[in-house]
């Protein structure tokens, strides 16, 4: 049975980046089941006293400081916390002062800098990107295909939605999706409404039984789900994304970040994380 621990993530406003930074550090440790928790927006004394009281009330019913992982700001309250009993990791402190050096000036440390919408354009761009993606689901209109920046091609349910969405709301890109349908596969060639479209298009694909696995969970027994059409599908597909020399990528057991990030580097895109 993996041990088990306490891990805290900590902030005062979000709590994303401790999350997301926290984590990507705790997935190169095998063998420990982690116990989360999730502080965000502590900015008064009472929120604060109950953090350390779970911290330390964890610390005691483990018989071992639990980790902290914090993105706050505030010196007090970071006093606090390091009165507790627990491993602090706090990001911005390692960072902040390197970076103060550098550019030789002090950093203004002021909570939510990084979500302040009127300093952050890049957000309503990524807010006009989610919309794109869901109005252009499942697409079959050749004006609103041509506005994208990145067309997803693929069998039904071969992850094309979720990630048009990732990639609007992580990245603002304009992602729309094809999904290939029974009157499409015919014979190989590219469905009219692409052709003009070819440069835009990346496919997406997976193992046939994965795709079954997939399939059979909404509809099973179906001839849609059955293995032999997940195979003669996904052959066909092969052969049209081969001919057509359509980059691709197999989403068998990889992560919707790792799909985003290969498309965005593959078909160069820009990345509308932040900025103007």
């Amino acid at each position: 049975m993996p041990a088990s621990r306490s891990v805290f993530f900590l902030s005062d406003r979000t709590g994303i980046t401790a999350e997301t930074l926290g984590h990507s550090l705790l997935t190169q440790f095998d063998g420990i089941e982690w116990k989360k928790h999730y502080a965000s927006f502590l900015d008064s004394p009472a929120k604060v006293r109950d953090i350390v009281d779970r911290i330390n009330t964890a610390a005691e019913q483990e018989g071992r400081p639990p980790l902290v992982f914090s993105t706050l700001l505030d010196p007090a309250i970071l006093v606090s916390i390091r009165q507790a009993n627990c491993y602090l990791i706090d990001f911005f402190e390692s960072c902040l002062g390197v970076l103060e050096t550098a550019l030789q000036q002090p950093s203004v440390r002021i909570p939510g800098r990084s979500h302040i919408l009127g300093q952050d354009a890049s957000y309503f761009r990524r807010i006009a990107a989610i919309q794109y993606a869901l109005n252009s689901d499942d697409g079959n209109n050749s004006k609103v295909l041509a506005d994208a920046d990145v067309i997803l091609v693929g069998v039904s349910r071969s992850g094309k939605t979720p990630t048009c969405v990732y990639l609007a709301l992580q990245y603002g890109v304009l992602a729309a999706n094809y999904p290939f349908t029974p009157e499409d596969m015919g014979r190989v060639r590219l469905p009219p409404l692409l052709q003009p479209l070819r440069e835009k298009l990346f496919g997406l694909t997976l193992s046939a039984s994965r795709l079954q696995a997939i399939r059979a969970e909404r509809y099973p027994g179906s001839h849609y789900a059955s293995f032999v059409e997940c195979q003669r599908e996904l052959q066909w597909q092969s052969e049209l994304f081969q001919q057509f020399a359509i980059p691709s990528i197999d989403t068998t057991g990889i992560s919707i970040e790792e799909i985003s990030a290969s498309i965005i580097d593959r078909m160069r895109l820009e990345r509308r994380l932040y900025g103007t």
